[in-house]
């Protein structure tokens, strides 16, 4: 039996990278008594903190840096001492005494002993690798996170770059199951290693209002479901487009068959696949709805949208059926072997480009290596500024991006960017990218607007697989066709609820 789990409550709030978080922090403080920020800082990991104590009483233990983030720990703890909870606090000598601050260097023999641990030791500041009694310690506050759970950091887990999502300089970090994030979300702890290390994120903003039209945006159901068409009772198929998988070379067919597949169940009206190589099948047994050609025998004129790419390989032909979609007036997606051949081929390259410059912008949904392809640099460049990237290749193409990997980016050509909390490593499987190529072609099809439709592709694509998980079919063994029927219900809760639920 499929159990109804509760859908997140995740809203497009603004990610602030740290050079934003810097501006924000400084005209604040402008207007505000000196370590007012800090005391608000506090007092609210306080507060969440006592609210999950529960009937717990045992201890509460700070693991307590040198810098602000210390500060924020340290005002925390006498915020719950106040409360009546006890706290411990632990600080490497040499800055204890740099503070003056009589206390203990030494960390307790284990950390079971408490109700929480905190971690309080750095913060969005941090620019080296955590070393020392710093690494030691980010170690044994992952293990206690691991092993009996009840871990916070403050503001972001020490040694995370909470604008990439990536380990500061390679090296040691804390893992925590809870992070509370002071005066704005960042989009680190929603990317990379971010995820992992994050845990559940809560937003505390100091009561500081953040900037009106952010550049950045975490991905939400309000960015794109107003967008979707209605379902009335006068709509026929024609109402919900004809969308085109085009791929499929030899040896390569069930890829645009699950990209086809997937459409049917987003709600495409009409899909049709086009094979390029020889082998296809003459119909699809499972979905006769599908209608399958040779990809010469396509009315690429006749379609509303069109996903090209899965299966398609690299020849001379599969390029030349590239160009031909680029010539089409429907929307467009292009994924894996329709890069590759971008990448390599500066005429479509160009030909991209001059659709977007015409307003007719392509979706482009590379994964790091078709990024790096596209980008001409190695595939690190590409992960250590993941947002810098999706939003060169947005502006080089001149189209929306869709950066696959944890913590999908959206990027739309006027530099806008949308990261994803959707998805686990249920996706970690052959497929799922076709799948996500069907879902979004599906939508194009249904005439959403192109970055609407990536944002609720990339969204519901992820959705699917947390909800599979939640109800004990992931995250190991989900099969990529698994997806599409997840993604149908989730579109019908989500977009199309019935008046009686």
């Amino acid at each position: 039996m499929t159990v109804a789990r509760p859908l997140p409550d995740h809203h497009p709030i603004a990610l602030l990278r740290v050079a934003d978080l810097r501006a924000v922090e400084t005209g604040a403080a402008a207007s505000l008594p000196p370590h007012t920020l800090m005391g608000r800082a506090g007092a609210a990991a306080a507060r969440w903190l006592c609210e999950r104590l529960a009937n717990d009483h045992r201890p509460v233990w700070f693991a307590v840096g040198p810098g602000n983030n210390g500060g924020d720990a340290l005002v925390a703890a006498a915020g719950l001492q106040q409360l009546g909870v006890a706290t411990q606090a632990w600080m490497p000598v040499t800055v204890a005494r740099a503070a003056g601050v009589p206390i203990s260097a030494e960390p307790p023999a284990s950390l079971d002993g408490y109700a929480w641990v905190v971690d309080g030791l750095f913060g969005i500041g941090l620019a080296r690798p955590l070393d020392g009694a710093y690494a030691a310690m980010a170690e044994r506050i992952a293990a206690r996170a691991r092993a009996a759970g009840r871990v916070l950091a403050l503001d972001v887990p020490s040694g995370l770059d909470s604008d990439n999502g990536a380990a500061v300089g390679a090296g040691a970090a804390v893992a925590a199951t809870h992070t509370l994030t002071f005066l704005a979300a960042k989009p680190g702890l929603y990317m990379g290693d971010g995820r992992d290390l994050a845990g559940d994120v809560d937003v505390a903003s100091l009561d500081v209002a953040p900037p009106v039209a952010p550049a950045i945006r975490l991905n939400a159901p309000a960015l794109f479901a107003p967008a979707f068409p209605a379902r009335r009772f006068v709509s026929h198929k024609g109402t919900f487009g004809s969308l085109a998988v085009v791929g499929g070379d030899t040896g390569m067919c069930g890829a645009p068959i699950l990209a086809a597949r997937a459409a049917l169940f987003a709600g495409a009206g009409k899909v049709h696949v086009g094979f390029l190589g020889t082998g296809a099948p003459p119909y699809d047994p499972p979905f006769p709805e599908l209608m399958l050609h040779p990809a010469d025998g396509l009315q690429l004129a006749a379609m509303t949208a069109i996903a090209a790419g899965c299966g398609l390989g690299t020849r001379e032909p599969a390029a030349r059926l590239v160009h031909e979609v680029l010539s089409a007036d429907a929307a467009k997606l292009l994924d894996a072997d329709a890069l590759n051949l971008i990448a390599a081929r500066p005429e479509l390259a160009a030909a991209v480009a001059a659709r977007g410059a015409q307003g007719d912008p392509c979706i482009l949904t590379p994964h790091p290596l078709e990024a790096a392809r596209l980008l001409g640099c190695d595939t690190g460049a590409v992960q250590r500024d993941r947002l810098a990237a999706a939003r060169a290749l947005a502006a080089r193409f001149a189209s929306v991006v869709v950066l696959k990997g944890t913590g999908t980016v959206i990027a739309a050509p006027d530099g806008t960017l949308t990261v994803n909390p959707t998805g686990n490593a249920a996706l970690a499987t052959g497929g799922t990218g076709d799948v996500l190529g069907g879902l979004i072609g599906a939508l194009l099809a249904q005439r959403v607007p192109r970055h609407e439709a990536a944002q609720a592709g990339v969204y519901l694509h992820g959705l699917a697989a947390d909800m599979l998980t939640a109800n004990g079919t992931g995250p190991a063994g989900v099969a990529a066709g698994e997806l599409a029927p997840a993604v149908r219900a989730l579109i019908n809760r989500l977009i199309y609820p019935r008046a009686d639920t």
